[in-house]
């Protein structure tokens, strides 16, 4: 007890949003590795590397544990932060780094047992024999009770500090600084302008279904128009029968709604049925009743 003791004053703790921190670069990494390669087969015939894809992940995810774990005893997150791997099952109060096992071992654990998990389910994804299905709920369960065990580590690690994963844990393995470091200032600045951002892109996106944006116009639009009379005479009809006044085009099944505009029978019966409260866009009048229209127009009218 004496010893891990000194062995813990020996070395400078690492805090836990930092180890954190960490993993998530790992994975941003990898993320950003597997996209730049998979960019190169884009002029290739689709799925070249679906049936290789778990071999080819594991010889990328090697060529990183060579260069980073293999050679500096550090993740690339790790190096980031100055933060570096220390054998924990050494007895000397020195920092030790860690031994050709342990990188190997965690070779193993993290390459390999990605590996495979992705090459095991696709071995057995297909296979309908009793033997097969039998080995496959072996699996099952050992991959069930091994994300248990992460579970359960990872709530020893809020409350310790130490070992991350599950991997550090069986190998002994910590993370230390590499040098003295002082206490990290967390800012929220950024953060709570990110929340503030995203609660009023919630709100709008609550808010906008609920307003009806076509009447809001049609209400500005006769503000900032003067409103037209209401003109019974057959010449003023005449004029407007030759546009609707909707879509500006000449009106299909011409209809009114009471005032002197007309309108194409599925223009205004679709605005309408969408809006009870529809007015004219011209003049502003309710619906009154949609009625055809009875006033003839030549087609030759068209043209003038």
């Amino acid at each position: 007890m004496a010893s891990s003791i000194g062995n813990e004053k020996s070395v400078n703790p690492v805090l836990r949003i930092s180890q954190l921190d960490a993993l998530e670069l790992n994975k941003a990494l990898e993320q950003l590795v597997w996209s730049q390669f998979t960019n190169c087969f884009h002029g290739f015939k689709p799925g070249v590397l679906a049936h290789f894809e778990p071999e080819v992940k594991a010889f990328l995810w090697l060529i990183l544990w060579r260069f980073t774990i293999c050679s500096k005893n550090a993740t690339v997150g790790q190096s980031i932060l100055n933060i570096q791997y220390k054998n924990n099952l050494s007895q000397t109060e020195k920092y030790q780094p860690l031994s050709k096992h342990q990188k190997l071992w965690y070779l193993i654990f993290t390459v390999g047992g990605r590996w495979l998990e992705e090459r095991c389910y696709d071995l057995f994804s297909n296979r309908q024999l009793h033997s097969f299905c039998k080995i496959k709920r072996f699996i099952n369960l050992g991959a069930g009770l091994l994300k248990l065990c992460e579970l359960l580590n990872f709530l020893i690690f809020l409350q310790k500090g130490t070992f991350a994963t599950l991997t550090e844990r069986i190998l002994g393995i910590r993370s230390v600084f590499c040098k003295p470091q002082s206490v990290r200032q967390v800012g929220f600045e950024y953060m709570n302008r990110e929340l503030l951002w995203h609660g009023f892109a919630e709100f709008l996106i609550y808010l906008l279904p609920l307003i009806n944006v076509q009447k809001l116009k049609l209400k500005i639009s006769s503000w900032c128009l003067p409103i037209a009379g209401l003109p019974n005479s057959e010449n003023t009809l005449a004029a407007h029968c030759k546009e609707c006044s909707l879509c500006e085009e000449w009106p299909t099944m011409p209809h009114t709604i009471g005032c002197s505009h007309v309108f194409c029978y599925y223009c205004i019966k679709s605005n309408y049925l969408f809006d009870m409260y529809f007015t004219c866009p011209k003049c502003g009048s309710e619906v009154l009743s949609l009625q055809p229209l009875e006033y003839k127009i030549e087609m030759t009218e068209l043209h003038v």
